[in-house]
């Protein structure tokens, strides 16, 4: 039996958050008919991680769908997988950053920004985090995102906990004489910090990433490489062994 796939969201009061989760996670499940992919969320939302865990047996790899190392990843689903002594767990690595979530942005920019003109000053909105990990992995994608864009210049900004906050961001490109500065939804679903960001931009701003194919296909690779480093812990283990015993 494969462990199972619990996928991990924030939560949110936004109704359109948990029916946009649903939908990525049904991507995922047409990738890998045979995987049972579960979800639980950190707050607000049904059912939460714990629940999601209490009913889940054997072995389960929580993939988280943050875009970053924050607390939540560092501390909050390690202590939640704790907690569920009667489950083999391992924490997947957050979605970013990764070549496919730029994938993705990229897309969701063309969508929102069909004039190249458009995408010529973009600031990458994140709902922001005070570990300073989080922000180098939103600097990462932003360079990332850039290098796609052909070398427009893509601004990280926050909607809380960090700076710049995402209207300074956007005036700042305004003093490079950029007046028409897109909003790059950093965002796996809609929500209230998803809102704000986009009403800061002075041109387009692209949808939260969702479900997004590239998105799903992270999913899964997040958790193959979970299970991977796991079969390379156990085969390093047995190694010693054999040192050992020789």
């Amino acid at each position: 039996m494969q462990p199972t796939l619990v996928a991990v969201a924030h939560g949110s009061r936004d109704p359109r958050a948990l029916h946009t989760v649903r939908a990525l996670l049904d991507r995922v499940r047409e990738l890998r008919p045979r995987l049972d992919v579960r979800l639980g969320h950190i707050e607000l939302n049904e059912p939460l991680l714990g629940e999601t865990l209490h009913r889940t047996t054997g072995a389960a790899v929580l993939v988280p769908l943050l875009l970053g190392r924050g607390h939540h990843v560092k501390r909050d689903l390690p202590a939640a997988a704790a907690r569920a002594a009667h489950l083999r767990t391992r924490v997947a690595a957050p979605l970013g950053p990764h070549p496919l979530l730029v994938e993705a942005l990229y897309e969701r920019l063309l969508e929102a920004c069909p004039d190249p003109e458009d995408r010529s000053a973009v600031v990458l909105a994140a709902a922001g985090s005070r570990d300073p990990d989080s922000a180098a992995d939103t600097r990462r994608t932003a360079a990332l995102l850039s290098e796609r864009l052909g070398g427009a210049p893509v601004v990280p900004a926050y909607a809380s906990a960090a700076a710049p906050a995402v209207p300074d961001a956007v005036r700042a490109l305004a003093a490079r004489g950029h007046h028409r500065v897109a909003v790059a939804s950093y965002f796996t679903a809609p929500g209230r910090f998803a809102a704000q960001s986009a009403a800061a931009a002075s041109g387009p701003a692209s949808a939260p990433l969702g479900d997004h194919p590239a998105l799903a296909r992270l999913v899964l690779l997040r958790y193959d490489q979970a299970l991977a480093r796991r079969r390379g812990e156990r085969d390093e283990h047995a190694g010693r062994l054999e040192l050992a015993s020789a």
